[in-house]
């Protein structure tokens, strides 16, 4: 379990990171975001089969990445409009 917070924060600090601009979020908001993108990503990467959702692969940790990004970008959006 902590393992999978980890993994979490550092794919959302690194979606962070690739993110242009500046994110208006805070740890904990990178942390969600991180662990719903790692949902995301490993999912897809289980459909491509590359594995079981919870085995750490490059594909998964690339496409957590990338969904993590995605859904920072959406959560600006939405939070921008309020």
């Amino acid at each position: 379990m902590i393992g999978f917070l980890v993994a979490g924060l550092v794919i959302g600090a690194l979606a962070r990171l690739f993110k242009p601009g500046k994110q208006n979020l805070g740890l904990l908001a990178t942390l969600g975001l991180g662990l719903v993108g790692s949902l995301i990503g490993g999912t897809v990467a289980w459909l491509l089969g590359t594995g079981s959702i919870w085995e750490l692969n490059v594909l998964g940790f690339v496409l957590s990445v990338v969904a993590a990004v995605l859904l920072i970008g959406t959560a600006e959006s939405v939070a921008g409009k309020k």
